[in-house]
């Protein structure tokens, strides 16, 4: 079912926004689009909302929909330098909530200092594409009731795929893991991306920590890229990660960018 709320006049035309979909709406005027609206629910609950309009107005009818139709709290995210598109959402009762830092990651070993990272003992890194699946995917719950315990899983990368209900690993070829003895004790996961690969998570268990574990990691990711001919690598970390900071910050990493994390409740 379609839900249409009322015109609203922008200059001498009435602008409509419909409800096209559970999760989208679409800005209608004289028959052309001038915007659309989405939302998409994270693996963690929360409910993300993005809008598309050329014009400040129409952007204020599509979000006054979407305010209307979706419970909050509500989140969005937006690049740190786009005061513009801060503005509009801040119109609409958003308030900043994180802030995510963007890094160029250099992969060569010269400029990291990783060439003569070898894991801590008893530890062996095994490649992207090679890990057991089994294994990973409870790695990976592990590491997620950890994270959700401690921080919360709202301060990890806020660009995150939706996933089907249970599953948390679309692609296990995209992870290179961390096994001491017979467990596996840390992961990081590259995403191949065409322009750059994304580092998209790097995490050890937390009674591993302070070991080397992600350190060994990361140079066998990051020489691997090298070694295929890719000269940097993309990583999102929180502001408030000081663990994460000082471990790219310390291999050269150059910060990029900036997102915020806004909110309405």
């Amino acid at each position: 079912m379609d839900f249409v709320h009322s015109p609203s006049d922008t200059s001498n035309h009435a602008v409509v926004v419909t409800r096209v979909s559970d999760m989208q709406w679409h800005a209608m005027e004289d028959a052309r689009a001038v915007g659309r609206g989405d939302a998409s629910r994270r693996p963690d609950g929360r409910l993300f909302i993005s809008i598309d309009a050329w014009h400040g107005a129409v952007f204020d009818r599509i979000a006054d929909a979407m305010l209307a139709d979706l419970p909050t709290p509500l989140y969005t995210v937006v690049d740190e330098t786009d005061h513009d598109a801060r503005s509009a959402w801040e119109r609409t009762g958003f308030a900043a909530a994180r802030r995510e830092w963007g890094y160029l990651v250099p992969t060569d070993p010269q400029v990291t200092g990783l060439g003569s990272v070898r894991p801590p003992s008893g530890v062996t890194i095994v490649p992207s594409g090679k890990a057991v699946q089994g294994p990973l995917r409870a790695l990976d719950r592990i590491i997620r009731d950890e994270v959700e315990a401690t921080v919360g899983w709202q301060t990890m990368p806020a660009e995150v795929l939706p996933r089907p209900a249970g599953t948390t690993l679309l692609d296990p070829s995209k992870y290179t893991v961390a096994r001491h003895c017979d467990k596996y004790v840390g992961l990081v996961r590259v995403a191949p991306l065409t322009r750059q690969p994304r580092i998209g998570l790097i995490a050890v268990r937390a009674e591993r920590h302070r070991r080397g574990i992600a350190r060994a990691l990361l140079a066998h990711a990051l020489g691997s890229l090298h070694r295929s001919g890719t000269a940097s690598a993309w990583a999102e970390v929180n502001e408030s990660n000081a663990a994460a900071t000082a471990l790219f910050e310390g291999i050269g990493a150059r910060r990029a960018a900036g997102t915020l994390e806004l909110v309405r409740r």
